[in-house]
């Protein structure tokens, strides 16, 4: 699943929004109806957009929440917009809006959740946690791709691979729902790929711990120095330049 450049698109909508700034003077009040529209499509239309090409189009459902009822927020002219550090701008997630001109300066956060309909794998049944995955055991349906930060099977079916955990049928195949593979084993003697702008150089090494998936693995060239790189397949290191 790509991310979505969502939080640019919920800036061009809020900034001078006199609905919202109507809205945000009233405790509680709900978003006016059609600044909601407005943002629900601005949403679809930027994360149809951050597809690779020849991507079918995705279905974007946006659900804006309340601001806190018990706030009492003065009226305010201007409203800034910004997505609170560390947020993720799909699934559950909040916009900030901070009063830059007004009697009172205030911040407060609205509630928002964006939903990101797509093909992915889903289980026709319940398998166990240790299911060495078969094709039949996962058929294509729609799901919200942005439910999970985890990102979805779209297409291919991982066969052979093992699962972490449980699964009923009907739930959606995830990275994390697998185990890590191993690589290789400390002591293998494995093939380092340094890849830098236009070219990439190999060599042989000697792998100082277990190349898991996904973990960092350190490895020794025959110069005696010390590399780190992140394993990508049997033997293999790849490391940037």
């Amino acid at each position: 699943m790509k991310k979505i450049a969502l939080a640019l698109s919920v800036a061009c909508v809020l900034a001078g929004a006199a609905p919202l700034a109507r809205a945000a003077a009233n405790a509680g009040a709900q978003l006016d109806p059609a600044f909601a529209q407005q943002l629900q499509r601005l949403a679809s239309d930027s994360a149809n957009a951050s597809l690779a090409a020849g991507t079918p189009p995705v279905r974007v459902e946006v659900e804006l929440g309340q601001l806190d009822p018990r706030l009492q927020l003065a009226p305010c002219e201007q409203i800034q917009p910004h997505l609170p550090a560390g947020t993720r701008p799909l699934g559950r997630t909040r916009i900030g809006l901070r009063c830059l001109q007004g009697a009172v300066k205030w911040n407060v956060y609205l509630p928002i959740t964006v939903k990101l309909f797509g093909q992915a794998l889903v289980a026709t049944g319940p398998l166990p946690a240790g299911a060495a995955i078969e094709a039949h055991h996962f058929t294509l349906a729609e799901v919200d791709l942005a439910e999970s930060a985890s990102p979805a099977y779209t297409a291919t079916v991982p066969l052979g691979r093992t699962l972490a955990r449980p699964m009923a049928a009907g739930e959606t195949l995830r990275r994390g729902d697998l185990k890590a593979r191993q690589y290789f084993q400390a002591g293998d003697t494995v093939r380092i790929v340094a890849v830098g702008s236009g070219y990439a150089v190999t060599a042989e090494a000697q792998a100082l711990n277990n190349g898991i998936e996904g973990q960092p693995v350190r490895v020794r060239t025959e110069s005696g120095r010390i590399l780190t790189g992140i394993p990508t397949a049997d033997r293999r290191v790849e490391m940037s330049l």
